[in-house]
């Protein structure tokens, strides 16, 4: 089957359902809505054009769900943003907050003979900057280690920062100035009410629970 031509914008709405669902999401149009800082009309409008393309599919209480076709096309711009961000960050000496939203422009345009370019320059990398795995060219997601938020990891456990689930640049400038980067080593002091107490290094920090939920972590006492 042919691939649709289709818009940024429509783009934008596959990877964002692809993203969601990624994180065990019954994706609602709220949910669409809040992630693309969209009216819920506007999200009712795309979804229902999405539908008629056999992009994705709609049923109540079962939310919004790519197709088979539509998944591949979310993969592919996943691939391009994601490949784009590790460039930026090894090769121009983007800091991980700042690739996101300049990955977020070029993810559209680049061709794939540049794609393939970058990746091979890379030799063909799994994770960005991120910890975000990078779809293959031929669009399968890579292994990775079983990963959970900070918030679910035990008390007194060494764990490894193996994905950060934001590309807010206050979050990630927060985490940066606490040393809590992909593959630093931490140990749970504690779970208390208003957050987790982590040890990073020597120091320690009370982070809160927003935040803890949006680092996740592989348990390296726990075998695998």
């Amino acid at each position: 089957m042919e691939k649709p031509i289709l818009s940024e914008s429509q783009e934008d709405y596959l990877k964002e359902i692809f993203k969601l669902r990624e994180l065990n999401l019954n994706v609602s149009m709220q949910d669409l809505a809040n992630k693309l800082n969209v009216k819920p009309p506007s999200v009712t409008g795309m979804v229902k054009k999405l539908c008629a393309m056999n992009l994705v599919e709609h049923e109540p209480y079962k939310g919004v769900q790519l197709t088979e076709t539509g998944e591949k096309i979310a993969l592919e711009i996943l691939r391009h943003h994601r490949l784009l961000e590790l460039y930026l960050a090894k090769h121009l000496n983007y800091s991980w907050d700042e690739i996101h939203e300049e990955a977020e422009r070029l993810e559209h345009v680049i061709s794939e003979k540049f794609e393939a370019a970058i990746a091979e320059l890379m030799d063909h990398p799994t994770h960005d900057p991120h910890g975000d795995p990078i779809p293959s060219a031929d669009l399968v997601i890579p292994d990775s280690p079983e990963l959970a938020p900070i918030t679910l990891h035990k008390t007194g456990h060494q764990l490894t920062i193996s994905r950060v689930m934001s590309q807010d640049k206050d979050i990630l400038n927060l985490l940066s100035r606490l040393e809590l980067i992909i593959g630093r080593k931490i140990t749970i002091k504690g779970n208390e009410s208003t957050g987790v107490r982590l040890k990073v290094n020597e120091n320690q920090y009370l982070i809160p629970h927003s935040i803890a939920k949006l680092v996740w972590c592989h348990d390296d006492e726990k075998a695998d």
